[in-house]
């Protein structure tokens, strides 16, 4: 568990920077606010903690929106109804 903790972390910050950013803000606010018994930086926190969390599902959202939209594009035909290219030569060496 220790070892994959960091790793999560890690892993789940440098998808979403900034919204991880607000959600430990949140978190720490909470914790301060739970250990020192001062209600309202712990509303505070839990409420900040709740804001990053539906930031970063609606950021996952708008991805998996825009992957599905997209179309991939041909750039070459499916078959090649022309004759290939000819192999070029320096004129140095034909002679």
């Amino acid at each position: 568990m220790n070892i994959l903790l960091p790793r999560f972390l890690k892993s789940a910050y440098r998808k979403e920077p900034i919204s991880a950013f607000i959600l430990i803000v949140g978190a720490v606010d909470a914790v301060i606010g739970g250990v020192g018994e001062r209600w309202t930086l712990l509303s505070l926190g839990v409420s900040i903690v709740f804001l990053a969390t539906i930031l970063r599902w609606w950021k996952t959202q708008q991805v998996k929106a825009m992957v599905s939209q997209e179309t991939p594009k041909g750039y070459l035909p499916p078959s090649s109804s022309r004759t290939p290219l000819p192999m070029l030569m320096n004129e140095k060496r034909r002679r």
